[in-house]
């Protein structure tokens, strides 16, 4: 779909999505770089792809379809050959009550097209627009399981003519071994993974996916293969393919259904083999809002409090995997203006910010983290994040940087708010700068989100109810009554029912004296979800907000048990009672928050 620059400049302004200065900028970048006005639109995050879509489906009077390409049915798919769906850039996705064959397609304007859709399908068809990204998913539905493409390209003869000793030319782009990375690293993206293990065995190479936190068996391949896919892995990361004793990293890029992937490698040496994982990160994503990352009430005021100030220092939590890095990535994506300068250093980058200037850590190169903020503070930045404060050094510099005028982020390992603090301390950060730098701290995991479609309501026994109340403290937070307030503002807030379906309202009882429903994953799960009943995840949080108390208590040298009872006593939510009222509204299960927080 090639929407004319005029036109994609008017609707930008017609549906208010597009600052004056914003089109100004847009303009601007359209004559330096000779790009599309909609390409630069989109990749600056002025609006989104399918926001795009539905503002020219409405001035063209086409409907706009949001494809779901896993609950097309394959006979209708196959209605249009895959080599016509292809070249025409059209899918048949449903066939309605009248016979007419419902054809969605990228651009609508193609008379060529459907006249030749007419031709093949025949005259009662129906026209839908919908975005390049949702029309490549539906495309995707002519293949076949990960096991069944691995197939067509591995044959015994391609592995008998493996040899033992690889090199370059027996992993060539069109070689088995070469299209099988592509089919691992394809699943692994359309199956929403954020990561890939190669892992040796004794017999056979075994493929795995963690998808939503959990660790997936996908498919077993020849144990012939290995040293042929990790070798190709390596040259696509531009590692070295005759090193096999050493661990090693990498990254290299992929497109896949029109979208940027970057994919992390590293490689180690085990027992079997050398085992291979691949990080994948979407560098098409747009970042989420707080809201969207699961923030609400008073844990998304503090935030968006502390991070427009001036100065000062905001602090992020948790272990890895918690998805520290997807919120800072959403913290500075917002503050991220033409008239501020963001700097980082980090190892490794995961996410790309346009405009920011981002800093790779290389010690082999002397490039530290204690170097980099160094030099970061000669380069006049407004914003600064660092990756991580692993060391006194490191925290000190960063403190320093707080209180010299900048807006300092950054990531600890520890787990809750309050620990924090303490771990500032043995850093060898003095408390009065800690108590006069750090603005917020926010502790976070991640939870799996139920799937909307198949999730099941059931109302807990009284032994059950009594178990959660003991669990969750619920008494010491204020009891069920608090909860049931926590809960309505959490709805006014968007957390939950506004945009799902089958979504909750009222999951406490009308008396506010006890939990009369809550939620669970469906057995078997549907199609929509893959047959897990979860899709997807959604952060839980606490944000301690350093207020006047807290910092006395900070100068005073109180434990960390005691500046969390006060943070507590002061509105903060506990993140498992965060989690608790996301299982109330539906979100995620009781299962799911106890399994990532930990335990009194």
């Amino acid at each position: 779909m090639r929407i004319p620059d005029s036109l994609v400049e008017q609707l930008l302004k017609d549906s208010g999505t597009c600052t004056d200065e914003q089109l100004k900028t847009l303009r601007e970048q359209e004559g330096t770089e000779k790009k599309a006005m909609q390409d630069l639109a989109i990749n600056n995050n002025v609006i989104t792809e399918k926001e795009l879509t539905k503002l020219y489906a409405a001035e063209i009077d086409v409907p706009f379809v949001e494809l779901n390409a896993r609950e097309i049915e394959h006979d209708i798919l196959k209605q249009l050959p895959e080599r016509i769906a292809r070249q025409y850039n059209a899918v048949v996705f449903e066939i309605d009550e009248t016979g007419a064959k419902q054809v969605a397609m990228q651009d609508p304007d193609d008379i060529q097209a459907l006249n030749f859709l007419q031709k093949q399908l025949g005259a009662n068809i129906k026209v839908s627009i919908t975005t390049a990204s949702l029309l490549q998913a539906a495309l995707d539905q002519y293949r076949g399981n990960i096991s069944s493409e691995l197939t067509k390209v591995i044959t015994d003869d391609d592995l008998a003519d493996i040899p033992d000793e690889v090199n370059e030319n027996d992993i060539a782009e069109d070689s088995p071994v070469a299209q099988t990375v592509n089919i691992i690293i394809e699943y692994g993206v359309k199956s929403g993974a954020s990561d890939v293990h190669i892992e040796p065995r004794e017999d056979f190479v075994v493929v795995r996916y963690r998808i939503d936190g959990l660790l997936r068996e996908a498919n077993k391949l020849p144990r012939k293969m290995l040293g042929s896919l990790v070798s190709r892995i390596k040259i696509l990361s531009n590692l070295k393919i005759d090193e096999h004793r050493a661990p090693q990293d990498g990254r290299f890029k992929v497109e896949v259904s029109g979208l940027i992937y970057a994919l992390r490698v590293s490689t180690l040496p085990i027992l079997d083999g050398e085992k291979v994982v691949m990080r994948i990160l979407n560098e098409s994503t747009k970042p989420a809002d707080f809201t969207e990352l699961g923030f609400w009430g008073g844990a998304l005021t503090d935030l968006r409090q502390a991070i427009i100030q001036p100065h000062g220092m905001v602090l992020v939590t948790g272990p890895t995997g918690s998805g520290k890095s997807t919120t800072l990535f959403s913290v500075l994506s917002t503050l991220n203006t033409p008239n501020v300068n963001i700097s980082t250093v980090e190892d490794p980058i995961e996410y790309h910010i346009v405009g920011a200037n981002q800093v790779q850590v290389n010690p082999i190169a002397g490039m530290t983290f204690v170097n980099g903020l160094r030099a970061l503070l000669r380069q006049d930045p407004n914003i600064i994040m660092v990756g991580e404060v692993r060391d006194g050094e490191t925290a000190d510099l960063a403190v320093q940087a707080a209180l010299t005028g900048h807006l300092v982020f950054s990531t600890l390992h520890t787990n809750n708010a309050a620990t924090c603090l303490p771990r500032l301390l043995d850093m060898g950060v003095e408390p009065f700068l800690i108590a006069s730098t750090v603005r917020v701290i926010v502790a976070q995991r991640l939870v799996r989100r139920l799937c909307v479609d198949c999730r099941e309501s059931f109302a807990p026994d009284a032994t059950y109810a009594k178990h959660l109340e003991d669990t969750f403290h619920i008494h010491k937070n204020g009891g069920i009554k608090k909860l049931h307030e926590l809960e309505t503002t959490a709805l006014k807030d968007g957390i939950g029912a506004a945009s799902d379906k089958k979504g909750p309202t009222n999951e406490l009882g009308t008396s506010a004296t006890e939990i009369t429903r809550l939620w669970k994953a469906h057995e078997t799960g549907c199609d929509r979800c893959n047959h897990t009943g979860y899709k997807g995840r959604i952060g839980i949080y606490e944000v301690l907000n350093n207020n006047s108390e807290v910092q006395q208590m900070i100068v005073g040298a109180k434990t960390s048990e005691v500046i969390e009872q006060a943070a507590i006593d002061g509105g903060m939510l506990t993140m498992q009672l965060d989690g608790l009222v996301k299982a109330l509204r539906g979100q995620t299960t009781i299962e799911e928050v106890l399994r990532v927080t930990v335990q009194e």
